[in-house]
Protein backbone atom coordinates (compact mmCIF):
# COMPACT_ATOMS: atom_id res chain seq x y z
CA UNK A 1 0.00 0.00 0.00
CA UNK A 2 1.35 3.36 -0.61
CA UNK A 3 1.18 6.30 1.82
CA UNK A 4 0.00 9.19 0.51
CA UNK A 5 0.59 13.21 1.71
CA UNK A 6 -0.85 16.45 0.31
CA UNK A 7 0.51 20.30 0.36
CA UNK A 8 0.11 23.54 -1.48
CA UNK A 9 -3.93 24.70 0.46
CA UNK A 10 -4.38 27.94 1.12
CA UNK A 11 -6.71 30.82 0.91
CA UNK A 12 -6.65 32.42 -2.47
CA UNK A 13 -9.16 35.13 -3.95
CA UNK A 14 -11.67 34.08 -7.05
CA UNK A 15 -9.68 33.95 -9.96
CA UNK A 16 -6.73 32.83 -8.21
CA UNK A 17 -4.60 29.86 -8.80
CA UNK A 18 -2.79 26.89 -6.43
CA UNK A 19 -0.77 24.24 -7.23
CA UNK A 20 -1.67 20.70 -5.13
CA UNK A 21 1.16 18.44 -4.35
CA UNK A 22 0.75 14.94 -3.66
CA UNK A 23 3.46 12.91 -2.65
CA UNK A 24 3.74 9.27 -2.46
CA UNK A 25 6.08 6.26 -0.07
CA UNK A 26 6.18 3.04 0.85
CA UNK A 27 5.12 1.61 -3.18
CA UNK A 28 5.94 2.37 -6.54
CA UNK A 29 3.94 5.15 -8.06
CA UNK A 30 3.78 4.06 -11.43
CA UNK A 31 1.63 0.68 -10.01
CA UNK A 32 -1.47 3.35 -9.04
CA UNK A 33 -3.72 5.39 -11.04
CA UNK A 34 -4.05 8.40 -9.10
CA UNK A 35 -6.96 10.62 -8.24
CA UNK A 36 -8.07 13.77 -6.85
CA UNK A 37 -11.62 14.31 -4.49
CA UNK A 38 -12.66 17.21 -2.63
CA UNK A 39 -15.27 17.62 0.19
CA UNK A 40 -16.79 20.90 1.36
CA UNK A 41 -18.23 21.44 5.07
CA UNK A 42 -21.69 19.12 5.04
CA UNK A 43 -21.50 17.38 1.33
CA UNK A 44 -20.02 14.29 0.52
CA UNK A 45 -16.90 13.52 -1.12
CA UNK A 46 -16.65 14.44 -4.60
CA UNK A 47 -14.10 13.42 -7.64
CA UNK A 48 -12.28 15.98 -9.51
CA UNK A 49 -9.39 14.19 -11.74
CA UNK A 50 -7.73 10.99 -12.22
CA UNK A 51 -4.27 9.97 -14.09
CA UNK A 52 -3.21 7.25 -15.49
CA UNK A 53 -0.77 5.51 -14.20
CA UNK A 54 1.64 6.76 -16.96
CA UNK A 55 0.76 9.90 -17.23
CA UNK A 56 -1.13 9.11 -21.05
CA UNK A 57 -4.44 9.47 -19.69
CA UNK A 58 -6.50 12.11 -17.29
CA UNK A 59 -9.99 12.59 -16.69
CA UNK A 60 -12.13 15.55 -15.07
CA UNK A 61 -15.14 15.93 -13.39
CA UNK A 62 -17.27 18.52 -15.47
CA UNK A 63 -16.85 21.38 -12.63
CA UNK A 64 -13.48 21.74 -12.87
CA UNK A 65 -12.91 21.17 -16.56
CA UNK A 66 -10.32 23.33 -18.55
CA UNK A 67 -9.66 24.56 -15.09
CA UNK A 68 -7.39 22.07 -13.72
CA UNK A 69 -4.71 20.13 -14.34
CA UNK A 70 -3.62 16.41 -13.30
CA UNK A 71 0.00 15.43 -13.76
CA UNK A 72 2.25 13.03 -12.19
CA UNK A 73 6.14 12.71 -12.01
CA UNK A 74 6.35 9.29 -11.58
CA UNK A 75 10.29 9.96 -10.76
CA UNK A 76 9.80 12.32 -7.94
CA UNK A 77 6.64 10.15 -6.78
CA UNK A 78 3.92 12.83 -6.88
CA UNK A 79 0.96 14.07 -8.31
CA UNK A 80 -0.12 17.56 -8.80
CA UNK A 81 -3.44 19.52 -9.59
CA UNK A 82 -2.92 23.25 -10.98
CA UNK A 83 -5.76 25.10 -10.47
CA UNK A 84 -6.65 28.04 -12.49
CA UNK A 85 -9.55 30.24 -12.12
CA UNK A 86 -10.27 29.37 -8.74
CA UNK A 87 -14.29 29.82 -7.65
CA UNK A 88 -15.49 30.37 -4.26
CA UNK A 89 -17.52 27.14 -4.72
CA UNK A 90 -14.28 24.87 -5.44
CA UNK A 91 -13.34 25.42 -1.52
CA UNK A 92 -12.55 22.01 -0.19
CA UNK A 93 -10.89 19.72 1.79
CA UNK A 94 -9.14 18.29 -1.15
CA UNK A 95 -7.62 14.98 -1.09
CA UNK A 96 -5.40 13.01 -2.99
CA UNK A 97 -5.63 8.94 -3.56
CA UNK A 98 -4.46 5.86 -4.78
CA UNK A 99 -6.31 3.29 -6.74
CA UNK A 100 -4.76 -0.29 -8.12
CA UNK A 101 -7.82 -0.65 -10.29
CA UNK A 102 -7.10 -1.03 -14.02
CA UNK A 103 -10.65 -0.18 -15.51
CA UNK A 104 -10.81 3.47 -16.15
CA UNK A 105 -14.57 3.42 -16.16
CA UNK A 106 -14.43 3.23 -12.11
CA UNK A 107 -11.87 5.93 -11.27
CA UNK A 108 -14.22 8.67 -10.38
CA UNK A 109 -15.31 6.55 -7.78
CA UNK A 110 -14.10 6.96 -4.63
CA UNK A 111 -15.03 3.57 -3.30
CA UNK A 112 -11.83 1.79 -6.06
CA UNK A 113 -9.29 3.55 -4.33
CA UNK A 114 -7.16 2.02 -1.86
CA UNK A 115 -4.99 4.70 -0.01
CA UNK A 116 -5.99 8.51 1.01
CA UNK A 117 -3.64 11.32 1.86
CA UNK A 118 -5.06 13.44 5.19
CA UNK A 119 -6.13 15.87 2.79
CA UNK A 120 -5.43 20.05 2.06
CA UNK A 121 -7.54 23.17 2.83
CA UNK A 122 -8.51 24.88 0.11
CA UNK A 123 -10.59 28.18 0.51
CA UNK A 124 -11.37 30.49 -1.89
CA UNK A 125 -12.91 33.88 -1.19
CA UNK A 126 -14.98 35.91 -3.27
Amino acid sequence: QVQLGESGGGLVQAGGSLRLSCAASGSILSSYAMGWFRQAPGKEREFVAVIHRNGAYTYYADSVKVRFTISRDNAKITVYLQMNSLKPEDTAVYYCAATSIWDSRRWHTKSVYDSWGQGTQVTVSS
